[in-house]
């Protein structure tokens, strides 16, 4: 899977046009609005991934595409919330201690277990929320609900399923790799302006990898609460 994926964002006569298309919208990320094209473009790559197309989509319909992306924003900013809800709460959680405590060493170490504590809880959030949004990007886009990325059946199915955690690892895999590429891209003035580019293939290579991995999973039924797929070891 991860030399198909890999070999993906290039196989189809446009794709040289849709990587620089995909970069150049990257390189105007400090826009904003070109994000939501980007996003709107990883979905549509994902629905034809889902549906079986053995080429990567090209950029048109940009009104679609950056619908789409703005509905994906909107999804990834709820998820978000999460962690920033634990870092509102610590630091409420702190002022409160160092008000009715003063600056006595006992109110000191509260306040030093609240940040440890809310450290790690963030920590850990952030990274189950990295594992799960991809899945939930997955239920948006199989069904066209945007309620399907919070629907905990659907979730479930997806997340504990090997087949997820397999494709949601190659594209882990293949952020790395990107990683190291831009780590030497960015060694050099020029290079540097190649980072976009790279960035958007290793996304849309990535998107390959988790929709091949979760194609085949059935949608969950409302009310289905059984899952398909086998769990994750």
């Amino acid at each position: 899977m991860f030399q198909e994926a890999l070999s993906y964002p290039r196989d189809s006569d446009s794709a040289v046009k849709t990587i620089a298309i995909g970069g150049v919208l990257l390189l105007l990320s400090f826009l904003v609005v070109p994000v939501f094209f980007v996003f709107g473009y990883i979905v549509r790559t994902l629905r034809a991934v889902l549906n079986g197309e053995a080429e990567p989509p090209v950029f048109d319909d940009w009104g679609d595409l950056g619908m789409d992306g703005l509905k994906v924003f909107a999804i990834g900013f709820v998820y978000s919330l999460i962690p920033a809800a634990i870092a509102l709460v610590a630091v409420f959680a702190s002022g409160a201690t160092l008000g009715l405590g003063g600056n006595g060493a006992g109110s000191g170490l509260a306040v030093g277990l609240i940040a440890l504590v809310a450290t790690l809880a963030m920590t850990v959030l952030s990274l189950a929320i990295a594992y799960v949004l991809p899945a939930a990007i997955v239920a948006y886009v199989r069904t066209d609900s945007i309620a399907a990325a919070f629907a905990p059946a659907e979730l479930r199915r997806l997340a504990f399923s090997r087949t997820y955690a397999t494709g949601w690892l190659v594209a882990f895999g293949i952020s790395l790799l990107a990683g190291v590429v831009i780590g030497v891209l960015n060694a050099v003035v020029i290079g540097a302006v190649l980072v976009p580019f790279v960035t958007f293939y290793a996304n849309v290579a990535g998107t390959y990898a988790v929709g091949t991995a979760v194609r085949d999973m059935p949608v969950v039924d409302a009310g289905d609460e059984t899952p398909d797929a086998q769990p994750a070891a």
